[in-house]
């Protein structure tokens, strides 16, 4: 579809990044370490601008913030002191509702999952299959549910 088909859209100039809440901000840290994502820098935030953008008070948030190695796309990880995080259902299945996985680009899903497993405890939800003619791909459950979806794309099919 063209721009013409929504005149006065508001256009957005790109995606800068996805934030995920955990409880155990260190163990996601080294999940994500461990999947390649370089670590930008961790902070603690507590302050009422803060606290205006996102609508809660008394708000205390550790942030680690990643990017991917190509330098195009950020992931945000948070784990709030206050207001206390409220629990989600970390064995939800991939019909529900709301933001589901997220999916990486890898050089080797083999060894990826298999140090992903090992080392971080995470689970292979299915098998990984190849995609005929595009790649192969398996999706992760990683720390505290979060499910990771990784593809490795192949010259067969």
């Amino acid at each position: 579809m063209s721009e013409n088909n929504y005149p006065g859209r508001v256009t957005v100039k790109r995606m800068d990044n996805v934030g995920i809440v955990f409880d155990d901000l260190d163990a996601a840290v080294a999940f994500f370490v461990e999947l390649g994502l370089e670590l930008e820098g961790r902070t603690t935030v507590e302050a009422e601008w803060a606290e205006r953008i996102v609508g809660l008070t008394d708000m205390k948030v550790d942030i680690a913030m990643f990017r991917t190695p190509d330098g195009h796309s950020k992931l945000e990880l948070m784990s709030y002191h206050s207001p206390k995080p409220i629990p989600s259902d970390p064995e939800a299945p991939m019909n529900t509702l709301g933001l589901r996985r997220l999916l990486f680009a890898v050089d080797d899903i083999d060894t990826a999952v298999s140090r992903l497993t090992e080392k971080h405890g995470a689970e292979l939800m299915g098998e990984v299959v190849q995609i005929p003619g595009v790649c192969r791909m398996g999706y992760l459950r990683g720390p505290e549910g979060v499910i990771i979806a990784l593809a490795e794309e192949t010259d067969n099919g």
